[in-house]
């Protein structure tokens, strides 16, 4: 892949963080009308929540971008480790032709020399005369050899150094290739350095990135806690006679399931939720609980039951569902007793956020109620 092409790829991954993830899990919020102080802390804590759901998928497509660019920084450093090896053969191969043009200049010098040293002897033998040859040869065999010999040697002299200069020449030329190669070669490496550079500079602009989105996370899981320990906090504030720790003894048959939890209840809401437990109580009354699994959190559930022909207002019953639409999720609590002071006497799981059963005389406000 080319750095343009990665850069473009670093650019559509970047237009991909602002991508959100949408939480759908049966959960509530214990708001009515004395207690709406505390929506506050559920649009606060939820938009926390967001924010970490966005950065943990942009820490995620980082992570993704990351392996991509290491893996494009070790296929660069082995074309750099494969164009540094190149130039070091190139290398080794041009030093051995350079030995070899030294050595055929100085061995064309000593032929020169041996040519002009055999050339200045037949100058000499030159001015003898055919007849005083003749006459210093023992015989004629011996005054042919010496021509023939004086013949040869001229002609191995010469044919000597048309050699040489070929192979001179041919070295030379052999040597500018050589020199040539090497410089393409530098120039490749010196493009291959560059683009892992900018590889380099990709990954720790990544990793630094990674970095801040999980540090936000931390700090935002901070934040939430903070904020769930003050809404836990305001809403004990302005529940008269909520009763904690109160046994469970209504029969509730997943009281004692894990919490947190995944694990559905026969009307598809998760257990020890405040959603299972109405869902059960409504059912454990004999009357009918439709299945409103995976149909949003407690805050549909009023509107669950108009789709559905059930008859839901502001005027609570002993054995309604009373639903709270305030916050994130909603809430919804089981009508216990009705009392003419406007307050009404609930059962609940979960208003603590602990999965816990717990009890409560409460406010009518801002409540609507599902006549099952």
């Amino acid at each position: 892949m080319s750095l343009l092409m990665q850069k473009q790829k670093y650019k559509n991954f970047r237009s991909r963080l602002s991508i959100a993830l949408t939480v759908a899990l049966f959960g509530f919020t214990l708001v009515s009308s004395p207690i709406v102080l505390a929506d506050r802390f559920d649009e606060k804590i939820n938009d926390l929540r967001q924010q970490n759901s966005q950065n943990q998928q942009a820490d995620s497509l980082l992570e993704y971008e990351e392996q991509d660019i290491q893996a494009v920084i070790d296929r660069l450093q082995g074309d750099i480790t494969a164009a540094e090896r190149q130039i070091a053969i190139t290398s080794t191969k041009r030093t051995e032709t350079k030995t070899k043009i030294k050595t055929a200049e100085d061995e064309l010098v000593q032929q020169k020399a041996l040519m002009g040293k055999n050339i200045r002897a037949m100058y000499v033998e030159g001015d003898i005369s055919t007849v005083e040859m003749l006459a210093s040869s023992k015989n004629l065999s011996d005054f042919i050899d010496k021509e023939q010999y004086r013949n040869s040697l001229q002609d191995k002299i010469t044919d000597t150094l048309k050699e040489i200069t070929a192979l001179k020449e041919q070295l030379e030329s052999e040597k500018k290739t050589l020199d040539k190669l090497i410089t393409d070669q530098q120039n490749i490496q010196k493009q291959l350095d560059g683009q892992r550079s900018e590889q380099k500079r990709l990954l720790n602009l990544n990793q630094d990135q990674q970095a801040s989105y999980e540090q936000t996370i931390v700090a935002n899981n901070s934040k939430i806690a903070e904020l769930r320990r003050q809404q836990i906090s305001e809403n004990a504030r302005f529940t008269s006679g909520t009763k904690t720790n109160v046994p469970d003894s209504t029969g509730y048959p997943w009281s004692n399931a894990p919490f947190p939890n995944s694990i559905s209840d026969s009307w598809g809401m998760y257990q020890r939720q405040c959603v299972s437990y109405t869902a059960w109580k409504v059912w454990k009354s004999g009357r009918h609980m439709p299945y409103w699994g995976g149909r949003g959190n407690a805050k549909q559930w009023d509107d669950n039951a108009r789709a559905a022909g059930i008859p839901v207002d502001n005027k609570p019953k002993v054995g309604d569902v009373a639903v709270s639409n305030s916050g994130y999720y909603g809430h919804t609590m089981y009508v216990e007793a009705v009392y003419d002071d406007g307050t009404i006497y609930i059962s609940q799981y979960n208003a603590s956020w602990d999965g816990r059963y717990s009890e409560a005389r409460i406010p009518i406000g801002n409540l609507v109620f599902i006549h099952f």
